[in-house]
Parts: C-alpha cells; structure tokens; sequence
C-alpha cells in the first residue's frame, strides 16, 4: 500500500450546510414568539387613593325629538340651556359622554346636541353608530 501525496482530499460539506440551515429555519420560527424580561423594581407613588371609574353619560335622541340624558328627559329646542343646567349640578365633567341619535335625524340636530355638550364642558365626546 502506497500513499499517493499528489492527490488532494476533497472536504464534503453538505452535512454541514443541511444542519446550518435547519438550525436557521429553527431560529427564524422561534425568534419572534422570545420575550426578553427584565426584573425592574418600580419606586413607591406618591398617590394613595385609587382612581374611580366615571360613570359614563348616555344621551338619547329619538326621531320625535325628546332627548333622553340617563334618564332625564329633555325637549330638543330648549336643550342647551336646561342641559348646562342640569350639567352644572348633577354631572361630572370629566366623565365621558355617548350620544346615540336616531339615523332619521338631520345632521344639525345632532350637531346642536354635540355643542351643547361641548358647550356645557365636557371633553370627552362621542357618538355611538351600529357596526
């Protein structure tokens, strides 16, 4: 037996490329689902008292024209001013507000209910439409 030392060895490295990049489809699904956690120690607030939940203000127009807030009644051509009144003694102004209009109304009707309640102070306005 005779070592012939011209004869290069050939270096198969497909085992190597096949294990890499199963490795590498192994990591690319599992990277995004990783959450890194750190322990941090938050300092003590300064606030002792809980946060009440505001309970919300629900005003109802019908297609006659009543306005309905929570359960008072209101008539839609005086509402501005008998709202501010009733706004200013019996609600929070930092309560939300949804306003649920009949699709038959004009949009200036709803529109005058919306700065009626701006009017009276409140920020936190919406209005409530189906889907």
């Amino acid at each position: 037996m005779d070592f012939d030392w011209d004869e290069d060895p050939e270096l198969n490295i497909t085992p190597l490329v096949d294990v890499m990049l199963v490795l590498l489809a192994i990591l690319m699904v599992i990277a995004p689902n990783i959450v890194y956690e750190e322990l941090i120690k938050l300092p003590q607030g300064s606030a002792q008292k809980e946060l009440s939940q505001k309970p919300p203000v629900h005003i109802t127009i019908n297609e006659d024209g009543e306005v309905m807030v929570n359960k008072e009644k209101f008539q839609l051509n005086a509402f501005g001013d008998n709202f501010y009144q009733f706004a200013q003694n019996n609600l929070d102004k930092k309560a939300s507000v949804m306003i649920s209009a009949d699709k038959s109304l004009d949009y200036g009707t709803v529109m005058g209910v919306l700065g009626a309640v701006k009017q009276a102070g409140f920020a936190e306005v919406s209005l409530a439409t189906n889907g």
